[in-house]
């Protein structure tokens, strides 16, 4: 029986072993879980990092992505993104190959413990049911014995006393046979019980138990393999994913490798030069000699001879003007005339009128002081910030310099194309629905569609039309067209022969960087100036933008070379406002524009325009 009580022991003792072994296994579990939650939030954190810092589509960060440097970043952001998905994969893979096989094989497990012990129990129970049979054929075996003696002893005592009749000598007799015969039966049985306990003690402690034991053994060893084969998985699955990782650094690095700072300096050098040439050597002005100055060269244009200064624009080398002085307000200089307006028809004389214009001031001022004045006043435009800060600028992007000015053209021009590509597809689509609705009448109304070709018939011909005038804008800033030359040339061309000493005097008197005009005139009228060689200059000019409108009080003839004859009453566009010299320049279409006096018109500016 004791032998019983540590056997019973001994399965107390596997049992919480191997609860034990289970508790590892779930701790694994758990352990690998956490992982792949920590992999999962990483590679997250990771693609939030790299969207935080992508660039942001129709942007100025989008625009700046155009160098070698950024583009090797925005790669690095990409293959971040990769290497979050390399994690991503190590999650799935733990979770697929470790934690729910694991947790799969902890329920298995549980069931054929549960099924061992619950077999040891059993065999353990029914051995001790035999033994506790034995004890009872034992006991009872060993009670007939006894019972049998008594017998016996009292038969033997009957039959020795006399006084007893022979009844009851024969009575006790049979008494003792029948306990001499249930203590051989007793016998008998407790010697078949004893054979049977032996028997299925024999086959219970070297057959069952060991067997039980076997089993729970080969279950606890199952559990250490694979709670060993769930570690090499565990480092398998984040061996597989060095390979791609180490791709994903690789192209970092290549990225890295690509970084070109030459050619980003050459980027950076393409997008912000302006195209102007820097301006040429000042004239040295000599005080010492007779009080006669002349013109320099660079004081209206910018001249890249041989360095010599000869104070004539009869050279071939055409440079640009300064970067922010506006060269149509130049050109007006040509054609501005150059004495009082005449008073209205119904004044005596300027004055008579409240508003008259006054007469043009007849101030001497050397061309070093107008050309201080250039440098030291505020310009309209002074940078190109400003543009940006400031509303939209002209369609043509004339207050860009030359060389972003072909660039943002040629942007339009691109964008207008495909527009029109857009609109030409709709049409084609259009055009084959209606083919089929004429052919299938019963799908729909061939009719219904022609309002719908019109339009875009009408939309791709204004963008065609707005195509040839970006195009013709480039075609002027590329130099591949004339623009605009034949008036300007022989304006210039009269008003040299009529007053030969204009050029002169509009160098120095006309135009301030703040956009402001004076009558001043010079009396030196040393350098003559070659007309074609000077309208070069202005070839490829615009025209002055329009600020208002005004009405005709009065008719005015223009005979003067710069004016413009009006009928009384005519409606015409105002493009530059009196200076205080009593003009007024307007313009009746692209090719008419000169100036008439102030006090023959009724000026209705565009405040909106005037303030642009």
């Amino acid at each position: 029986f004791f032998f019983f009580d540590s056997l019973q022991d001994q399965f107390d003792n596997l049992e919480k072993h191997t609860q034990w072994g289970i508790d590892v296994l779930e701790k694994y579990i758990k352990f690998v879980k956490e992982r792949t939650e920590i992999e999962l939030s990483y590679a997250k954190q990771l693609r939030n990092l790299s969207k935080k810092y992508q660039p942001k589509k129709n942007s100025k960060e989008e625009e700046e992505y155009r160098y070698t440097s950024t583009r090797a970043f925005l790669a690095t952001l990409n293959e971040m993104n990769d290497y979050a998905g390399q994690h991503e994969v190590i999650s799935e893979n733990m979770t697929s190959l470790i934690t729910a096989e694991l947790t799969r094989y902890v329920q298995e497990l549980k069931q054929e413990r549960k099924s061992h012990f619950h077999d040891g129990r059993k065999a353990q129970q029914h051995i001790e049911t035999c033994w506790k049979q034995l004890e009872a054929s034992k006991r009872r075996f060993e009670r007939d014995c006894k019972e049998a003696d008594r017998a016996q002893q009292y038969f033997e005592k009957m039959d020795a006393d006399i006084n007893v009749t022979k009844a009851d000598v024969e009575k006790a007799r049979q008494q003792a046979q029948l306990r001499h015969q249930m203590a051989e039966d007793s016998k008998a049985e407790y010697s078949s019980t004893l054979q049977k306990f032996n028997s299925e003690q024999h086959e219970h402690y070297y057959t069952h138990i060991p067997n039980i034991f076997q089993k729970i053994q080969e279950m606890e060893e199952r559990r250490i393999v694979r709670i060993g084969e769930s570690m090499k998985t565990f480092a398998e699955v984040d061996r597989q994913v060095i390979p791609i990782i180490g791709k994903c650094l690789d192209e970092i690095t290549k990225a890295a490798e690509s970084v070109d700072h030459k050619n980003d300096s050459q980027m950076v050098i393409e997008a912000f030069k302006s195209g102007f040439e820097p301006p040429g050597d000042i004239d040295f002005e000599d005080f010492t000699q007779p009080m006669k100055r002349t013109v320099s060269e660079s004081s209206l244009s910018n001249s890249r001879g041989d360095g010599k200064s000869e104070p004539k624009f009869g050279s071939k080398s055409k440079g640009k003007l300064w970067p922010f002085i506006k060269k149509n307000k130049l050109m007006s200089l040509l054609t501005s005339p150059h004495q009082p307006p005449p008073p209205p028809p119904a004044s005596a004389s300027p004055s008579a009128v409240p508003n008259g214009p006054q007469s043009p001031k007849q101030q001497k001022e050397p061309l070093s002081h107008r050309f201080n004045e250039f440098m030291t006043s505020k310009p309209k435009i002074h940078c190109f910030r400003s543009l940006k800060r400031g509303g939209a600028g002209p369609e043509d992007f004339s207050n860009l310099p030359p060389e972003q000015r072909r660039k943002k053209l040629q942007q339009k021009v691109d964008e207008l194309n495909r527009d029109i590509q857009k609109e030409m597809d709709q049409r084609d689509a259009l055009t084959k629905m209606k083919d089929v609705y004429i052919k299938n009448p019963q799908m729909g109304d061939a009719a219904s569609v022609d309002h719908r070709l019109a339009e875009l018939g009408q939309n791709i011909e204004k963008l065609r039309l707005e195509v040839q005038k970006f195009e013709g804008w480039l075609a002027e800033v590329e130099g591949r067209l004339p623009a605009r030359t034949e008036q300007p040339r022989r304006q210039s061309g009269v008003y040299e022969t009529q007053n030969p000493s204009g050029v002169n005097s509009c160098a120095q008197d006309r135009e301030s960087p703040d956009g402001s005009y004076t009558e001043e005139q010079s009396q030196e009228t040393e350098m003559k100036v070659p007309a074609t060689d000077f309208d070069d200059e202005f070839d490829d000019e615009e025209p002055l933008p329009t600020i208002g409108t005004c009405k005709a009080l009065y008719t005015f003839e223009g005979q003067n070379e710069g004016t413009i004859s009006v009928a009384e009453g005519e409606m015409l566009y105002v493009i530059e406002e009196d200076k205080g010299d009593g003009w007024t320049r307007i313009r009746r279409n692209e090719d008419e524009e000169g100036y008439v006096p102030t006090s023959y018109v009724e000026v209705y500016l565009d405040k909106n325009a005037k303030g642009a």
